[in-house]
Formats: C-alpha cells, sequence, structure tokens
C-alpha cells in the first residue's frame, strides 16, 4: 500500500467480499480507507508509480533468472465505462510493458464456442514472472449467459463450479490472483456514455450496444451479486471498488497489487558469477 499520509486504512480488508456483502447497498461514490480527493488521489497513485515498477521487475527478474515460477493475474470486471481501460492505462501501465500480459475478451469466435468456455482463458493464463490482466474474462460466461439467457440454470451452476475449481488450480500453480469488480452507478454510466456521444474525439469508444446492456441493469446487478457469492473464496477473493470517481479506483487497484506482490518477499536473484573478477575483467578492457 502507498506510504502517502492520505491513506488511513488499508483498502484491501474493505474492499474484499465477505459473507454477507450486498452490491446492492454498496456505496459507488466513496474512497475506502483514503480521505483526500481527486487531487490528492492522483498525486498518492504518481508516488505509487515506482515502486509498483520495482515489484513488478523483482518478479520478472526471479523467474528468468532464477525460475521462480509465480506471477500475478490482474481480474477487471465491471459495467461498461466503470474504467477497465483508465486501470490498464493508469495503473499497468506503470510498469515495464516486457512483464506485462494483457487480455481482452471480446464474444467468443465460433472456435472459442466449439469447445468448454474456459478454453480460451486458459491460453491466456501470465506465464512465470508476468503481471497478467484479464479486460473482462471467464466471468462473462456467467454474467452474460444469466442476463441473456445463453446459458441454462443447471450450466451456469457447472460453470461457478469451474471457475472456483480452475482459479484454485491456478493459485496452486503460483498464481496470485485480484479480482476486481468496478462498481459503477448507472447515473454515472450515463453520464460517461453522455460524454462519448458529446465529444468527436470519443466516438471512436461508443458502441450502441451498450445502451442495449444499460437497459438490462438490474439483471446484471443480479448477476454480479451471484458471482461475488458463489466465487469469491479465501485464495482467491473479489474486491469490490467503488467507480463512480475515476482516481480512487485506479488507486486502489494500484494499492493491490502492491499488496499482492509485497507479499511474495520478492528478492533480486543472487548472482551465478563472481561479481568481482567480472567487474576487474570490465575494467581492464
Amino acid at each position: 500500500m502507498s506510504d502517502d499520509a492520505q491513506w488511513v486504512a488499508d483498502p484491501e480488508p474493505q474492499l474484499r467480499v465477505t459473507d454477507g456483502f450486498r452490491l446492492e447497498t454498496t456505496p459507488t461514490d466513496t474512497h475506502p480507507g483514503f480521505t483526500g480527493g481527486k487531487v490528492e488521489g492522483r498525486r498518492a497513485l504518481a508516488d505509487t508509480a515506482d515502486r509498483l515498477a520495482d515489484l513488478q521487475e523483482r518478479l520478472f527478474a526471479a523467474s528468468r533468472a532464477a525460475g521462480d515460477e509465480r506471477r500475478v493475474l490482474l481480474v477487471l470486471q465491471g459495467m461498461d465505462t466503470a474504467g477497465k481501460g483508465g486501470i490498464i492505462k493508469h495503473v499497468v501501465g506503470s510498469v515495464d510493458p516486457q512483464g506485462v500480459q494483457l487480455a481482452a475478451f471480446k464474444a467468443p469466435t465460433e472456435e472459442e464456442l466449439a469447445h468448454d468456455f474456459l478454453w480460451r482463458i486458459r491460453r491466456e493464463v501470465p506465464g512465470p514472472g508476468m503481471i497478467g490482466v484479464f479486460d473482462r474474462s471467464h466471468y462473462e460466461d456467467v454474467l452474460i449467459g444469466r442476463v441473456r439467457r445463453l446459458a441454462s440454470p443447471e450450466e451456469l451452476e457447472r460453470r461457478y463450479g469451474a471457475i472456483v475449481e480452475f482459479e484454485s488450480e491456478l493459485t496452486a500453480a503460483g498464481v496470485t490472483i485480484v479480482k476486481v469488480m468496478l462498481h459503477v452507478s448507472r447515473d454515472e454510466q450515463k453520464a460517461r456514455l453522455m460524454k462519448r456521444l458529446e465529444r468527436p474525439d470519443k466516438h471512436w469508444k461508443f458502441n450502441s450496444g451498450d445502451i442495449d446492456e444499460r437497459e438490462q441493469w438490474p439483471k446484471y446487478q443480479e448477476a454480479y451479486q451471484a458471482v461475488l457469492e458463489r466465487t469469491s473464496t479465501e485464495a482467491a477473493p473479489w474486491y469490490v471498488v467503488p467507480a463512480d470517481h475515476k482516481w480512487y479506483p485506479r488507486l486502489a487497484v494500484a494499492s493491490l497489487l502492491i499488496g499482492a506482490l509485497e507479499s511474495m518477499r520478492l528478492e533480486w536473484p543472487v548472482a551465478d558469477f563472481d561479481v568481482a573478477a567480472e567487474l576487474a575483467r570490465l575494467t581492464a578492457s
């Protein structure tokens, strides 16, 4: 977590989904653990960049020089305009791109539909030393599947179980999973979609399908509640992050990533050569 004075409490336990969690009563416009506002939040985010970059480089170096199998997977879910892209740009973008593996899951192709829903997901699991990012994920198959009735209740139940088992396999293989649901209000989403229509430089981001999905808002909230209840585990918990203020989820996710990396107690790999001898050789060359 950032050492900025505006952090008064670790956001991790405040954002983590626990028994009895209700999405419908969770605010979308707060900033748990942080007392500052937009200006302070942006400053605090900038202060985290060096720490996050250092930890990411340690993770990458450990895999390349010492064969360390550990890696991190950041799963980003949320309604359209919730801020997934901003987190990728402003948080993940602060680390060395060679240590990042990004996968953006769209509607499945015919080839993907011919396999189990996790088939395409398994192909994008980050390799050792990487920070993987899923911009949407395997959870689309239980969210849209439920809202649009693309899967039967029995199949949805199977998928919840398959997801929990899949994530358990990942954590056993050295993957630290950080699952974030960006919780934006319906009013804020409307305002953000309106900006996309009012600004020519944002037209490329607008999709008329976003309005179609917006009309299903209550059903999506129910679908997210089911996901949070069924798939938030000790090994792979969900974090619900208020997202009406764009600066806060960026800061909170940076803090969650730093916490996950710090828990690994990463050390720089020890040189497997005689440093003094090589230094002498270089000096004499």
